[in-house]
């Protein structure tokens, strides 16, 4: 290669090329651009760069380069794209560097380098893009002496103190990327400074802007109020507090609204369930607003989600919410709403999670004059509520969103899209999960802690997809239903503190994915099946009922039921016609398994 001494331009970009880069490279004293970006060199990269003094533009990224810059890349002043980004490079970047005027891109992100940034970064008068991200920089920013920066990069080191001043003045700024540190804190279409420390803002000084997070953060006081040309707006998860002003209903072009976990107030100004054609996401979850549910919505809106889960809202749910033909996600819990059972929701064709549980929603929940009511919903929480009557066979018959999953063909994606991911809370043998992200796979239904009496529906085993089933806390009556066994991929089954009787059904030992059950509290009899999943149970599932026997009960049982006593075989007749024998084998190991072991990337338990 050192031979080739005129030679102006080397292109060997993605050519699977490994190695070392050879010291004659310094005999390339006519070469204007060289990339050996996207290959497999490895070692130091050479100090050869001193006699290189035409060279344009220097692109060294994507391969496994490590050691620190050689000092010889200063004399490159003619350069314009610097990019050593994707190596593994370390060591601090040279202080000593001067005279780069012309250089307009600068990619060092995804190494090692660590120390402060180098004030000459800061003095590039004709920088457009620079790239710091994931490294291990340290100190403070510096103040940027030009305004030709159009995206700055700086997320994911370890950054501090505050945001410098330069940047709100950066006028051809477009994106500012500066998640994952701990920063305090005329046109910015992207700004990304979620994970940070920041403490407040004076005030927003972009006039136009599409994209801005702030999630995560320490901000305080009042919201600051967005530029009306955004669309994007995620302020969750800080310290904000008071009232939020309808000046924020003047983003017309508002898509995503996150104002969930911080400590908002007051009435909600009427405009928000109206002001953008285009909204799809109104997240309010646990603050403290009160009064009424925003009454109004655009006819012909794009509302995907609305969660006002965990504030003080009172009185009826909103029929104007009939419209929202997009709804997917609807989170009215732990509110203070007092009213009757939606029945008008069913219409809505997209609605998969419907959760009103923890209100004052009252009366029997009846029938529905809709001939396939609910027929997308699969998660469904009606949970500690005054609700009344028999459980409402005519929905349950409908939820054909619980039944016949096939997960074997069915991409598992999540609900949302690439911007945006719903989260929400489920509980689960009485701890509160927050599913961060809500898989579309994942059913359940939760009705218990109301006033439901009779017996519980056959139909239910026809929802054989159904991860999850609580009707405990109740009044309800008679047999397990013996049509429980079809539930394969059942989970959690909790049927607690009823006053059901009859004896366990030795079939529901099928259910191999079982790792919550609840029985406790009714008026079972007889010996406790044994097997399978049956036998990692403990007492606590069939406790208060004194006429079980068997396993883990200390209770042994009489001569009344040895028949039913392990190794002994039963006839059962199965729904299909055929007669089966079944064997009932012995103590053995259970298998615990399920979504919950292969969700918990995605759960954070809460206390």
């Amino acid at each position: 290669m050192g031979n080739l001494k005129s030679l102006q331009n080397l292109d060997l970009l993605n050519c699977q090329f490994s190695g070392s880069i050879p010291a004659s490279l310094e005999n390339l004293t006519q070469i204007t651009s060289l990339s050996l970006d996207g290959n497999h060199f490895s070692g130091k990269i050479p100090n050869v760069f001193h006699k290189l003094r035409n060279l344009i533009s220097l692109g060294l990224s994507g391969n496994n380069f490590n050691g620190q810059i050689p000092p010889s890349i200063g004399n490159l002043t003619n350069l314009r794209l610097l990019d050593f980004s994707q190596n593994q490079l370390e060591g601090p970047i040279p202080s000593s560097i001067y005279g780069f005027s012309s250089l307009s891109f600068v990619g060092l992100g995804y190494n090692l380098f660590n120390g402060t940034i180098p004030s000459w970064l800061y003095t590039l008068p004709s920088l457009v893009e620079l790239d710091l991200s994931d490294n291990k920089f340290i100190g403070h920013i510096g103040e940027f002496q030009f305004d030709s920066l159009e995206k700055i990069d700086l997320s994911m080191n370890e950054l501090h103190r505050s945001i410098p001043t330069s940047i709100f003045e950066l006028v051809n700024l477009s994106s500012l990327k500066h998640f994952s540190n701990n920063l305090s804190g005329d046109t910015l279409f992207y700004m990304n400074l979620s994970y940070n420390s920041i403490s407040g803002f004076e005030m927003l000084p972009w006039s136009s802007m599409n994209t801005l997070d702030l999630h995560s953060n320490w901000l305080q006081g009042p919201l600051p109020t967005p530029p009306n040309s955004t669309f994007f707006f995620l302020v969750s998860h800080n310290k904000l507090s008071g009232e939020i002003s309808p000046l924020i209903c003047k983003a017309s072009f508002m898509q995503i609204l996150d104002l969930s976990h911080k400590n908002f107030g007051g009435m909600l100004p009427h405009c928000l369930g109206n002001f953008s054609k285009d909204h799809s996401v109104l997240n309010l979850r646990r603050n403290q607003f009160h009064d009424i549910i925003p009454q109004k919505f655009l006819k012909g809106n794009s509302i995907r989600t609305l969660d006002f889960n965990g504030n003080q809202l009172e009185r009826l749910i909103p029929r104007s919410l009939i419209i929202c033909r997009e709804l997917e996600v609807l989170d009215l819990g732990n509110n203070k709403i007092n009213d009757t059972f939606p029945h008008w929701l069913g219409a809505l064709p997209k609605l998969q999670v419907l959760v009103l549980g923890s209100n004052h929603f009252h009366g029997h929940i009846g029938f529905s004059k809709i001939k396939s009511p609910f027929m997308s919903l699969r998660i469904i929480d009606l949970a500690h509520n005054d609700f009344e009557g028999d459980l409402p066979e005519i929905y349950l018959r409908s939820l054909k969103a619980t039944m016949n999953i096939d997960e074997g063909n069915m991409t598992r994606e999540y609900m949302g899209d690439d911007i945006y991911q719903d989260s929400m809370m489920v509980t689960i043998k009485g701890s509160e999960i927050e599913f961060v992200k809500i898989l579309n796979t994942f059913t359940t239904i939760d009705f218990s802690s109301n006033k439901f009496q009779g017996v519980i529906p056959e139909c239910i085993g026809n929802l054989n997809s159904l991860r999850g089933l609580n009707l405990s806390h109740n009044y309800l009556i008679g047999h397990i239903p013996l049509s429980f066994k079809i539930l394969k991929m059942l989970e959690s089954l909790d049927l607690s503190s009823n006053k059901m009787s009859g004896r366990i059904p030795q079939e529901l030992t099928s259910l191999t994915f079982l790792e919550v059950f609840n029985l406790s509290q009714n008026h079972l009899t007889g010996f406790i099946p044994q097997g399978s999943q049956f036998q990692t149970f403990g007492n606590g599932s069939y406790y208060g009922n004194l006429g079980l026997c068997g396993f883990p009960l200390s209770k042994r049982c009489s001569t009344t039921y040895e028949v039913l006593e392990p190794s002994q075989e039963i006839e059962a007749e199965f729904e299909s016609g055929f007669d089966w024998k079944i064997t009932l084998i012995g103590y053995g190991c259970g298998l615990v398994s399920g979504v919950f072991s292969w969700l918990s990337h995605f759960l954070k338990w809460k206390t």
